[in-house]
């Protein structure tokens, strides 16, 4: 995302517009909790699963999201949502994300559940972080958030800024704007966002680290970023084969 672009995306926050449109792929729990979120703070929300967009007749109606196919959510959009399983990230087309605006920062918000649904993705046992198998199956650079909060607090424990007990969203990525945007989205929807990092550091908020699963506020939340250890722990590694 270029300067003017997110100068202009910052004065419209400024302004209490909410008109950004955001692409989700994946209409699970996290990415239909996001879609009910997003759209009652107004934004222009087109969401997609794997099949068609028929099968999101009931979320479509509910929230006023566009359901389309997943080939078409990133069309024209300032910002992208990829939420699915994580063996599922090489089922995508390799030109899922073509059609974004320029610069439009794509989030992940995916984890490896090896024994619990994945199964084995050499590369992560083999200590590379999920979010850059992710980056690197995507072809683009992607933030890591929304990964280690449970959907219901998502949808319900949203505070104003400022609020006493407000939970912390982590967000590992590399480019600084974009993560900016990051950071104004999920403060719109009532969390403060933490400054986890790379992309590379994105292992500090995966299954089994300190801060995942926890309704942590801002200080806590840094806290347990910094007493993470990259080792997975046997929950969280495959079954030996």
């Amino acid at each position: 995302m270029t300067h003017a672009a997110v100068a202009k995306y910052r004065g419209a926050q400024r302004r209490g517009t909410r008109d950004m449109r955001i692409g989700i792929i994946g209409a699970g729990q996290i990415g239909g909790t996001l879609t009910r979120r997003l759209t009652a703070l107004g934004h222009d929300v087109r969401i997609s699963n794997s099949r068609t967009p028929d099968t999101l007749a009931n979320l479509e109606a509910e929230t006023g999201a566009k359901a389309v196919l997943n080939t078409e959510a990133a069309e024209g959009a300032d910002l992208v949502i990829v939420s699915i399983p994580q063996k599922n990230v090489v089922d995508l087309p390799a030109d899922i994300l073509a059609g974004a605006a320029d610069g439009a920062p794509v989030i992940e918000t995916n984890n490896y559940y090896p024994q619990q649904r994945d199964g084995l993705i050499a590369a992560i046992e083999g200590g590379q972080a999920e979010s850059e198998w992710v980056q690197e199956h995507l072809g683009v650079p992607v933030f890591k958030a929304f990964n280690g909060i449970w959907w219901k607090h998502l949808l319900e424990k949203g505070l104003p800024e400022g609020s006493s007990g407000r939970i912390a969203i982590p967000v590992a990525g590399d480019d600084a704007l974009q993560k900016q945007v990051v950071f104004d989205l999920i403060n719109q929807l009532g969390f403060d966002p933490v400054d986890a990092g790379t992309v590379e550091d994105s292992w500090r908020q995966q299954p089994g680290t300190p801060v995942y699963g926890k309704n942590l506020d801002r200080e806590a939340t840094l806290k347990a970023l910094a007493q993470a250890t990259p080792e997975r722990t046997d929950e969280w590694r495959a079954v030996a084969q």
